[in-house]
């Protein structure tokens, strides 16, 4: 039965119209994203299948296009769709940075920046810089490593700061492991960042190690 003969009460699109997004499934809600089912799988049973077999909801935005491209029904254009709609989440909460700063809304950074890096499969550095009142200006990823290094250059770091005339910047790296604990690496490197910085009056507010679910402040762990 196609979704369009199920009673209006049991409608995904229809039931987030009147109850909101929260109320549905992982499954409803790709299916409202999916919009129409294929042949003997109406778009909610689809939905489930392709969750089923990626994974999970996770494993479904992180899968690759061709990955995708082997759970039936599922082609380039479905690729985008849920690629579009994650990007538009990322997008959002990167609005809320921009607007309050990462001091005034340190969960909106964490959560930006884990939603953006924990499904790198190697390490990349990145840096937030910020202005004179400590609002964002941009976000660069700089270095990108191996699966277990990165060769990070504090001169790169200082010449960005200086191109965007920043005064302070919060450092940002992920673990492919998806542990987010510093290492004494991440600590040698962070006091070579903050004694260059510090030769043009840039401030180093923390250094973030984003991991599969969370990223730990170094400031907070007295690292800095």
């Amino acid at each position: 039965m196609a979704i369009r003969d199920w009673p209006a009460a049991e409608r995904p699109r229809e039931k987030l119209l009147r109850e909101g997004s929260d109320s549905l499934s992982d499954a409803e809600l790709v299916a409202v994203l999916l919009r129409t089912g294929v042949r003997g799988a109406d778009a909610v049973s689809l939905a489930r299948q392709v969750l089923s077999t990626l994974g999970g909801l996770r494993g479904l935005l992180e899968a690759r296009q061709e990955r995708l491209a082997d759970c039936q029904g599922c082609g380039p254009a479905t690729y985008a769709t849920l690629h579009a709609a994650l990007e538009l989440g990322r997008r959002y909460v990167y609005a809320a940075l921009e607007r309050e700063g990462p001091l005034e809304n340190p969960h909106a950074a964490s959560q930006y920046l884990v939603s953006r890096m924990k499904a790198y499969e190697r390490e990349v550095f990145a840096c937030l810089f910020l202005d004179t009142r400590h609002r964002v200006i941009t976000l660069r990823e700089l270095f990108f490593g191996s699966i277990d290094s990165a060769t990070v250059h504090p001169r790169e770091i200082v010449k960005s700061c200086l191109e965007l005339n920043c005064a302070a910047i919060i450092l940002a790296h992920n673990h492919p492991s998806g542990v987010a604990e510093p290492s004494a690496a991440d600590g040698a490197i962070t006091r070579r960042i903050v004694d260059a910085l510090a030769l043009i009056d840039v401030r180093v507010l923390d250094h973030l190690v984003v991991g599969e679910r969370e990223a730990v402040s170094m400031a907070a762990l007295g690292m800095l």
